[in-house]
């Protein structure tokens, strides 16, 4: 197993790419291939997968591929999977309740991301403890954010102003309205089904990349 030491990767500006293990492997693999042809702020495996996965075996493999191009893995909630897997870090849905308990159970640096909302507090809590970013979810109505509310702007907006955090934002987000997000200060976009949900993703991707690098 690869040993990352006292270094962790940096997830960088544009899109973080969210997938779901529980997809056929061998699709999940190849399309994950094809959106590694256009550049990745880093890519988060969402927590579902299947009752019979070998889960550390599929981690790993999509840690090989996108350690080749230097893309930073996260995982959704299973943090305790950082120890035994190539993961560069761990992205909380809610506030851990255990956050000072986890960063000294797991034995390398790793990337820390949580979902926030309307609550500043969430964010007072990921500026205080030092998480490597935020996520607003969701910006506009999404079947696969259908659990988060309606982020209003003003809320980011007082982000921005207030804390250093990097921020990227998800749910709903589509090339035909990013140009909504141009009053918005933020790193990235994360997309799930904007792109894995089609044939070939690396187009989405890029003109998702299109729009962004207009704004």
């Amino acid at each position: 197993m690869e040993i990352i030491g006292s270094e962790k990767r940096t997830m960088g500006s544009g899109i973080y790419l969210i997938i779901d293990p529980s997809m056929d492997e061998s699709i999940l693999l190849n399309k994950l291939k094809l959106c590694l042809r256009e550049k990745l702020a880093a890519v988060q495996i969402w927590d579902n997968f299947k009752d019979d996965q070998n889960i550390i075996e599929l981690i790993n493999k999509i840690c090989e591929q996108c350690h080749a191009k230097n893309v930073p893995i996260l995982v959704n909630n299973r943090w305790e999977l950082l120890n035994s897997s190539l993961l560069d870090g761990v992205h909380f849905d809610v506030i851990p309740e255990n956050y000072t308990q986890i960063k000294g159970s797991v034995i390398q640096p790793f990337i820390s991301g949580l979902t926030c909302n309307n609550d500043l507090t969430h964010v007072e809590w990921a500026s205080r403890n030092k998480l490597d970013y935020i996520s607003f979810c969701s910006i506009f109505p999404s079947q696969t954010a259908n659990s988060c509310e309606i982020v209003n702007f003003s809320t980011i907006h007082d982000t921005t102003r207030n804390y250093g955090l990097p921020i990227y934002l998800s749910g709903g987000i589509k090339p035909e309205n990013i140009h909504q997000l141009d009053e918005l200060k933020y790193t990235g976009i994360a997309v799930v089904s904007g792109v894995m949900s089609t044939n070939k993703p690396n187009e989405s991707i890029r003109k998702y990349l299109e729009k962004l690098n207009k704004k």
